[in-house]
């Protein structure tokens, strides 16, 4: 987030709040840069997206501080409000098309204990050449059908250049 103070602000006119959080309306640029001089505050652009864009009187110097701190708490609260859904971190699990048993069980059991402690995985099969695409494919068929109890398919098996993925969510 861009944050204008004084000269930056191009605009015309500006909507003016007050030092203390009271309306000015709809002012000249010119004007409100020589109120905030005039009370030795500066003035602070708060969105460019609106016309006039909103502007603010703060106290010397406060001004790129309090704007950090306001995007930071947004941020903070998006990631909250968000409680998961389409943020959420994915883990994901890599394979090969012709895996070993015994590195089979070790990633069927990684995936399966992240799925029962509520946790999306991202099963991935590398493949090289057409002969372990269709390797790869019925490696993640394989997979998924032993995490039946733990989690279901969220996507089909997407197969693309370099392998096969499928994502499970937990039941």
């Amino acid at each position: 987030m861009a944050v204008l103070i004084n000269e930056q602000i191009k605009a015309s006119e500006v909507s003016l709040t007050g030092l203390h959080g009271e309306q000015l309306g709809v002012v000249a640029r010119d004007e409100a840069l020589a109120m905030a001089i005039s009370a030795g505050a500066d003035l602070v652009c708060t969105s460019l997206m609106s016309s006039p864009p909103p502007c603010t009187l703060m106290a010397k110097g406060t001004g790129k501080a309090a704007m950090r701190k306001e995007a930071a708490d947004r941020r903070a609260e998006d990631g909250r409000a968000s409680g998961g859904g389409s943020r959420e971190k994915v883990k994901e699990l890599r394979f090969t098309a012709f895996i070993e048993d015994h590195d089979y069980e070790t990633k069927l059991r990684q995936a399966e204990k992240l799925l029962l402690s509520g946790k999306p995985v991202l099963l991935n099969v590398k493949a090289a050449g057409a002969k372990e695409a269709a390797a790869a494919k019925s490696v993640l068929e394989r997979l998924a059908n032993d995490l039946k109890a733990a989690g279901v398919k969220d996507t089909g098996i997407q197969s693309g250049g370099k392998g096969s993925q499928v994502r499970l969510n937990p039941r």
